[in-house]
């Protein structure tokens, strides 16, 4: 009795205690609304809220439906399933958009003093005596500058001439808004631009010239990155110096690495300049009007700022607990993830069908996602590291223009890089697109082919692959789904990754069969020979034969290759297992605790509930909120509750 009191008093103000007897709650009564509100608030009850509660007057009905209208409710469900499926990629995943990275190199201006110059590696050059990355050569500078590295040498002022020939200055989008107009004014001021474009904070470093104290006001940028073309013509360069790293001396000139077989077979042949490749292949392509296509980092090496991102925010990006300065990819990386909350949170908030979490072509972006899919996205190809994209490996199969999931195209052009929390809308992605499975925050929390098809299978139709096998054999076997040992759960998970096939792991770019047939002679490997290195990152050297080459991850099912991550979500959502899995899922989350079975007429009210309601997910929650099995739940002291117990 002692308890009770306790919790009574905890629950019920004392300046509500002169309500009328008759129609006072219960001490059940009170813990019921107390977990309604948690669930449907996130919060505990209110004093008013509570002498809401006591009135006779009141309706529960109607205050659950004015809860499921409000934002709470929304992110509780979205909520559920972020946490069930992680989708947050932390720190720990880098980010290195190598085609689209603007990096800077240190040099004497003609005055003498130390100025920052930008540039991109790879970047296809005019001259070929500079490096082939860095715009100036040793002779103008004083110094070698190796990959990721300041200059190695002695450093001599730059003459004005070589500046102007070789560099312009440009006012950039990280420091103005009004970047494409021709005089922009509108500069980054950390005193207001934290309220005007929330998140939008660049490093400490971008924002200062060598001397750490004078503020930049505009940067010094290598002609070639400062170009605004969106089409340019295949360039043959020739020849360059040799690299530091290899014995002296290092003006020995070498073959440029990417005068690939075709480039040197298609001279002057047309390349869209938003294509990875083109920076590689044509001279003509940069970083667009205000460096657009661009994002800065704040030294020539990986390691260095970009911008200031929340760390930690476990009741939202808008209110970070830790903000810290983090490596440049971080600022698209971490846009991935507020694109899933806004899906996530929209559909739930619309009563939409939840099915569409897998099936829309839809999606919500906003001023940073749409410089992302414009620009970003489509710089990044094909295999391997981000951005160092095997090019070779794409050019030999005539891969030059890589297709992204999101088609750049549909991306809202007026949103700028600082519309932070200006959320648009975007009908329909690309032929490719499928709620979350085609998004950049699922494609790379989940890289491999295996661990995509494994975490939908788990989450959405609460399945595990649980092998029965208390042993492996010794087995030179390479297809899983029969060798033993392996064949009792790749037998279906292999042919659930083959949807992935034609997806790069860890990337959001598609594998056209134009380009990649699902067979390829092309790859294979004679007797006697072997496939070529580049096919390896495409083709499967464990499913090479004497005349053909199997694409990575399609010998599980050709078909389900061929239907893409579009034709899962449709095999998932027609699963008679999808809509009780669904149920479990939520009812198991109400309830703080795994299901049993004793679980079972709730979870059938529940499922009958959702399946009766177009498959929204209002009336699910609406029911099991309603249930006598919820308000019985909610209605155990924590003893028992701990214990297992019902009562």
């Amino acid at each position: 009795m002692r308890r009770a009191g306790r919790i009574a008093a905890l629950l019920l103000p004392l300046a509500l205690l002169g309500s009328r007897a008759d129609a006072a709650p219960g001490l059940g009564d009170y813990r019921y609304f107390r977990a309604l509100s948690i669930d449907l608030q996130g919060r505990m009850p209110t004093r008013d809220e509570i002498a809401a509660f006591e009135s006779p007057a009141f309706d529960v009905d109607a205050w659950i439906d004015d809860r499921l209208a409000q934002p709470a409710y929304a992110e509780r469900i979205r909520r559920i399933y972020m946490d069930l499926m992680r989708l947050d990629v932390g720190p720990s995943f880098q980010f290195v958009p190598k085609a689209s990275m603007l990096r800077r190199h240190e040099i004497l201006g003609p005055d003498g003093r130390p100025m920052y110059v930008y540039f991109r590696l790879l970047q296809r050059r005019e001259r070929p005596e500079t490096d082939g990355d860095f715009c100036f050569t040793k002779a103008e500078t004083g110094l070698q500058f190796p990959k990721y590295a300041a200059g190695v040498g002695t450093p001599i002022p730059v003459s004005q001439e070589a500046l102007d020939r070789n560099t312009v200055l440009v006012k950039p989008w990280w420091l103005y808004r009004d970047y494409r107009t021709a005089d922009p004014r509108d500069r980054y001021d950390p005193a207001t631009w934290a309220s005007r474009y929330p998140n939008f904070t660049p490093a400490d470093e971008l924002l200062r010239e060598p001397d750490g104290t004078t503020q930049v006001q505009a940067v010094r940028v290598c002609k070639e990155e400062a170009q605004t073309a969106t089409a340019g013509t295949v360039f043959i360069t020739g020849r360059r110096p040799q690299a530091i790293g290899t014995p002296p001396p290092y003006d020995r000139l070498l073959p440029l690495p990417y005068d690939t077989d075709y480039a040197r077979a298609h001279p002057n042949a047309p390349i869209d300049c938003l294509s990875g490749t083109s920076v590689t292949l044509a001279r003509e392509c940069g970083c667009g009007p205000g460096l657009e296509r661009c994002v800065p980092t704040a030294g020539p090496n990986l390691e260095r700022r970009g911008f200031a991102m929340p760390l930690s925010a476990p009741i939202g990006a808008e209110r970070p607990t830790v903000v810290d300065p983090e490596f440049t990819g971080a600022w698209s990386r971490f846009w991935w993830g507020q694109e899933a909350v806004q899906f996530l949170e929209r559909i739930v908030a619309e009563d939409r069908d939840f099915r569409e979490v897998l099936t829309a072509k839809y999606t919500y972006v906003n001023g940073p996602l749409s410089q992302f899919y414009q620009w970003i996205a489509p710089s990044t190809c094909c295999g391997g590291e981000f951005g160092s994209a095997d090019y070779v490996s794409g050019q030999r199969f005539g891969y030059v223009n890589p297709v992204s999931l999101f088609e750049p195209s549909r991306a809202p052009r007026d949103l700028l890089p600082h519309d932070t929390t200006a959320w648009v809308k975007v009908e329909d992605r690309g032929p490719f697109a499928s709620g979350l499975l085609t998004m950049p925050i699922f494609l790379t929390k989940y890289g491999s082919r295996r661990g995509r098809a494994h975490v939908l299978y788990n989450v959405f139709l609460c399945s595990e692959f649980v092998s029965t096998e208390t042993r492996l054999p010794p087995s030179n076997e390479s297809n899983l789904m029969i060798r033993p040992g392996c064949s009792g759960c790749h037998v279906s998970l292999e042919p659930l990754a083959a949807y992935f096939s034609r997806v790069v792991e860890s990337d959001w770019t598609f594998l056209p069969g134009s380009s990649f047939p699902l067979e390829s002679t092309q790859c294979s490997a004679p007797a006697g020979g072997t496939a070529q290195k580049e096919c390896d990152n495409f083709y499967d050297p464990a499913f090479t034969g004497a005349t053909s080459a199997s694409l990575r991850g399609a010998y599980g099912s050709h078909e389900h290759a061929d239907e893409g991550p579009a034709g899962l979500a449709r095999q998932i959502v027609a699963s008679e297992r999808f809509a009780p899995c669904v149920a479990e899922k939520v009812v198991s989350s109400f309830l703080g605790r795994a299901l049993t079975g004793d679980d079972a007429e709730l979870l059938e009210q529940a499922e009958e509930a959702f399946v009766g309601g177009s498959y929204r997910m209002k009336p699910l929650v609406r029911e099991l909120v309603r249930a006598a099995a919820y308000e019985d739940a909610n209605n155990l002291s924590s003893a028992v509750w701990r214990n297992g117990g019902s009562r």
